[in-house]
Formats: structure tokens, C-alpha cells, sequence
């Protein structure tokens, strides 16, 4: 066991695990709001009475959620960086992060969109026809009626929404952020094989650490603000 916990150690003092792991954090939490705003849209798209945003909204969930996040990752470094020359910052490390935020935004931003949809079929229906009946036009239904419930029964998706958002952000190595968690994992495993037990445990327990307040906390409001009937 001390053996365990001195390799555990040796990693930590040589490599800057929690940095890795704060990379990773900064790429979830961007991409968390950046998906749950276009989600939004691509929610609002598809319930609206405009055939051709339906057929949009529709378009654009089937395809991304059809498409491996690693294409578009690469996608973002091999088309947006290197053919096309679109820089979003001059600083290097800074801009491949902010390629690998807008990857995960448009990726995660069609599973946003479902669930929101989902969130929206636990909307009684009789309150948006009431919304028509009174005069409402679709979008201040949408926002005045139909949204905040959909959004209270949408908590649980977008949870686990949130949750694979986090794991998802180590396929940032993609899009070359060299800082995150999966690359350091990898250079950690090259010039340290012999303390591949102890690297396998220290990212694993690191996720879980994440992972677990996230699924509380997603739980605690699913029941708490859950729409009552």
C-alpha cells in the first residue's frame, strides 16, 4: 500500500495532473453553456410550426449525433486550422482550446436539443393551446410557458448530457490542446510504463470525483423541481 500511495506521489510531484484536470473543467464548462444556448434554438427549431426549421433542426440533430465527436475534432484542427486558415486567437495553446469548445458545442449541442425536446413532451398540452388561445405567438409561448417547464423536466437528460460532455472533453487531444487529461495520460504511460496501474487509477478516480457531485446534484433537482401533476 505505501508503495501504491509513493507511486501516486512521484506522479503528481513530476506531472501536473490537477492542471490537466482544470483544462478539462474549463473545456466542459464552455461547451456546457455554449450547447445548452444553440440546444435551446435547435429545440425551439423543431417544435415550431415552420416546416422548414423542423426539417433544420431535424437535419442537424440526425447528422451530428450520427457523426464521431473525433471527425469533428479533427474536423476543427485539419479543416478550420490548417485549410482554411481561421484563427481564433493568436496565442497557440488558445486557440486550439477555443476550437475544441466550438467542437464540443456543435456535438453536444444536438444531445441539449433532445433532451429539452423530452423536457417539452412532459408539458401538458392544453397549456399550449391555452397560450394560442389567449393570442400568444409561438416564440413568447415558448418562452413564457413552454420552456421553464421543460427545462425543470428536462434535468436528468441534460445531466447525463453534462456528464458525457465532461468525458467527452478528453478527445480535445483531437483538436491538439496538449494540456488536457488523455494527453497527459499518454505521455505519463510513455516515459513512466512501469507505473501503469498507478496512472490508470489516478485519472479514473479523477473522473469519478467529477462525475459523482454531477449526478447528485442532477438527481437532487430532477426530484426537486421536478413538474407536479
Amino acid at each position: 500500500m505505501g508503495d501504491f500511495l509513493s507511486q501516486f506521489a512521484e506522479l503528481f510531484a513530476n506531472y501536473d495532473v490537477l492542471g490537466a484536470f482544470w483544462v478539462n473543467i474549463q473545456l466542459t464548462f464552455w461547451a456546457a453553456i455554449f450547447s445548452l444556448i444553440l440546444g435551446t434554438v435547435l429545440a425551439l427549431m423543431r417544435i415550431s410550426p415552420i416546416a422548414s426549421l423542423q426539417w433544420a433542426g431535424t437535419a442537424y440533430v440526425n447528422i451530428l449525433r450520427n457523426t464521431p465527436l473525433t471527425i469533428i475534432m479533427t474536423f476543427m484542427f485539419l479543416a478550420v486550422w490548417t485549410q482554411l486558415q481561421i484563427r481564433m486567437s493568436d496565442d497557440f495553446a488558445t486557440n486550439f482550446f477555443r476550437f475544441a469548445v466550438i467542437g464540443l458545442t456543435v456535438y453536444h449541442a444536438a444531445f441539449v436539443c433532445e433532451a429539452i425536446r423530452s423536457g417539452v413532451n412532459t408539458v401538458p398540452l392544453g397549456q399550449a393551446e391555452a397560450a394560442r388561445a389567449i393570442g400568444l405567438p409561438f416564440l413568447p409561448a415558448a418562452r413564457l410557458i413552454i420552456l421553464p417547464q421543460a427545462f425543470r423536466g428536462a434535468i436528468a437528460p441534460l445531466g447525463n448530457t453534462l456528464i458525457a460532455l465532461l468525458k467527452n472533453s478528453t478527445v480535445a487531444a483531437a483538436a491538439s490542446v496538449s494540456t488536457e487529461t488523455s494527453t497527459l495520460m499518454r505521455e505519463m504511460i510513455e516515459s513512466n510504463s512501469d507505473l501503469i496501474y498507478a496512472i490508470f487509477m489516478t485519472f479514473a478516480i479523477g473522473f469519478v470525483i467529477l462525475v459523482i457531485p454531477i449526478g447528485l446534484l442532477t438527481t437532487y433537482l430532477s426530484n426537486r423541481l421536478a413538474v407536479r401533476r
